[in-house]
């Protein structure tokens, strides 16, 4: 039963993702308005996340089938690293976006602009770094191994042996908890920041005896916001499917007989299904994306009363700005 059930949720979970982040990349790519550098970094948290089902899909739902690894060593040291890379160029990737945003936001025209040039260093940067962290294992710095009831595979930490361990404290330190601070510490003070402007966005408007001031610099301060709370709703439910993982993780190496096999192969799926989330989040919360969906597919656009009013203006403001450009 427990088999049949993890096969069919793997199923559903690897068919969503596959499917949604094939049309996140597809829409952007294809979308001469969402061709900008920060939305760059958005294509590579796509790609990465269908790359990652597109590989750990298939064989975990073959393996609940058969009750076990059918695959081999090999290809069970490659899963695992697959997974693990792939979750680390997730996490960096989403540290890109929030410096992004903070940068836009708090230090606002005193920030240095992304550049297309600096948006692809950043990815290569990401690809680079989980690479170099994801490989030591096959080098015998701790090892990858077949998980829970031996359906998925991942870092050993059940092995009682302190070499094997630093890797999951050093590994835990620089691909979790060190950006889990970074992104609070950004979070922290772009919210200050929004809310320093919108008190004195309601003061101004005090003093000039409206209800509220709306300037153009309001306007795309307020665009900016509606992003930075994609990007924070992006990286909490990412920090929600790993945590779980990283628990059992520590559990395992201190409290081993508390870490049974159905306990810790959820947890790995529940990280998995991390990639379903993001493009259910931008298809209900990027008003751009949200009306290039609407345009390209009509029948995956969220369609609310006030979507489709967001859905219109965006894509009025959309047709305006390539006019200009094209006259120009």
């Amino acid at each position: 039963l427990w088999y049949g059930l993890l096969g069919f949720t793997m199923t559903i979970l690897g068919i969503l993702s596959l499917a949604g982040n094939f049309v996140v990349v597809w829409v952007f790519m294809n979308t001469k308005s969402l061709r900008s550098p920060a939305n760059t970094l958005v294509v590579n948290l796509a790609l990465n996340d269908f790359l990652m089902m597109f590989v750990n899909f298939p064989p975990m739902v073959i393996n609940s089938y058969w009750g076990t690894w059918v695959f081999g060593p090999r290809f069970c040291e490659f899963y695992a690293f697959w997974g693990n890379m792939c979750g680390c160029v997730s996490i960096y990737t989403m540290v890109w976006i929030t410096l992004d945003r903070y940068n836009v936001i708090v230090k606002g025209m005193n920030g240095k602009p992304l550049t297309s040039k600096g948006a692809m260093l950043r990815n290569l940067f990401s690809w680079v770094f989980s690479i170099v962290w994801c490989i030591l294992p096959l080098f015998g710095w701790n090892r990858y191994v077949p998980e829970g009831n031996m359906t998925a595979c991942g870092t050993d930490y059940l092995t009682d042996d302190q070499s094997s361990k630093s890797y999951l404290y050093v590994y835990s330190t620089w691909v979790f908890i060190g950006p889990f601070f970074l992104i609070v510490f950004s979070y922290f003070f772009i919210v200050k920041a929004v809310m320093a402007h919108e008190q004195q966005m309601r003061e101004q408007a005090k003093k000039m005896g409206i209800k509220s001031l709306r300037s153009e610099e309001a306007k795309q301060t307020s665009n900016e916001c509606r992003l930075a709370k994609v990007a924070l709703t992006t990286v909490s439910l990412w920090f929600m499917a790993w945590c779980p993982y990283l628990i059992i993780n520590w559990v395992g190496m201190f409290a081993p007989m508390k870490v049974t096999p159905l306990f810790s192969i959820w947890g790995s799926l529940f990280a998995k299904a991390n990639a379903v989330y993001n493009p259910i989040v931008y298809a209900i919360s990027h008003p751009k994306y949200r009306a290039a969906l609407q345009k390209k597919l009509p029948c995956l656009a969220c369609n609310t009363d006030n979507g489709d009013n967001d859905t219109q203006s965006s894509a009025t403001t959309t047709a305006t700005t390539e006019k200009a450009e094209e006259t120009a």
